[in-house]
């Protein structure tokens, strides 16, 4: 729920966009679960959205939905835009269709929605004149025309990696467009934020998976029946430590390969903790096993 001074915050915000913008529309490229719901939210403030796609089908579920004030699939579509969004899977981002680099108004701001920030700004920012690289850190295990939501992006981080060639209007720009649907704005550079979200993004994709197919397999070697024994005890908790591992397996292969380096680190840390725990158990430590959930437990409200 948003509080009072979120919600003054974000009505500022807006006006500042709308003024930023001077009437030019928003373009969006991709209408599923971020861009989606991210034209909803500037739909309701007042702005005019204007959806690019790739197929005629998803266009025309896309205007029954209300994503966009206007969807098409024909990149001239983004001609009067002040502001264009790439919501595009990370290999869009790194390789674009000429076609689409080539529609992207010349004078309008684009930023990014990608996962990982380092590949995508080397990627884009030579090919854009004015280019700022951002990730929303919202999201659902839902894809697709019909995933985009109101209030998405409301009270999560939005971060914003710049690389230095960006000027101060374009980050004002990057922040106010971040502030009016409501999420919060973090500066960061690109390693760093590939570092971060390698351990708190991209390793729980993995670590989920890994939790599903190790109840997969118990099941199959287990007696007849257990297998659906097992999935008829799967309860909130599994549920909500498998969630992400439920999600899109095209984008969490994308992240994998593009963030590899930090997401092994990642790995490695975390094999070192399970190793930890593996031990208390075999050994019977259950005080030092106990200490490592009572840290655990303290820590957990930070991440939250």
């Amino acid at each position: 729920m948003r509080t009072p001074e979120a919600t003054v915050t974000e009505a500022t915000a807006a006006a500042t966009l709308r003024t930023l913008l001077a009437g030019q529309p928003v373009g969006i490229v991709g209408l599923g679960l971020m861009g989606g719901s991210l034209g909803l939210d500037l739909q309701a403030l007042g702005l005019v959205v204007h959806g690019l796609v790739r197929r005629e089908a998803v266009a025309e579920r896309a205007l029954a939905r209300g994503l966009a004030s206007r969807v098409g699939t024909d990149p001239s579509l983004l001609q009067d835009c002040g502001l264009v969004v790439l919501a595009l899977p990370l290999d869009l981002l790194l390789q674009p269709p000429p076609s689409l680099v080539a529609a992207l108004p010349p004078g309008a701001l684009v930023m990014d929605l990608g996962s990982v920030k380092g590949p995508v700004l080397a990627a884009l920012q030579p090919r854009l004149p004015r280019f700022v690289a951002c990730h929303p850190m919202a999201g659902t295990a839902e894809a697709g025309v019909d995933a985009g939501l109101a209030g998405l992006y409301a009270g999560r981080p939005w971060v914003i990696a710049p690389s230095g060639q960006e000027s101060p209007g374009d980050l004002l720009l990057a922040e106010a467009l971040a502030r009016a649907v409501g999420a919060v704005p973090v500066r960061c550079e690109a390693g760093d934020h590939d570092r971060a979200v390698a351990l708190v993004s991209h390793l729980p994709v993995l670590v989920s998976a890994a939790l599903l197919l190790a109840a997969d397999q118990g099941g199959a070697l287990g007696p007849d029946g257990f297998a659906a024994l097992l999935r008829q005890l799967a309860s909130s908790g599994f549920a909500d430590t498998t969630r992400v591992g439920g999600g899109n397996p095209a984008l969490g292969t994308l992240m994998a390969e593009n963030n590899r380096a930090s997401l092994l680190q990642a790995l490695a840390l975390y094999r070192r903790q399970l190793e930890r725990l593996t031990a208390a158990v075999e050994q019977h430590d259950w005080s030092g096993l106990k200490q490592d959930l009572n840290r655990s437990a303290a820590l957990r409200p930070d991440f939250l």
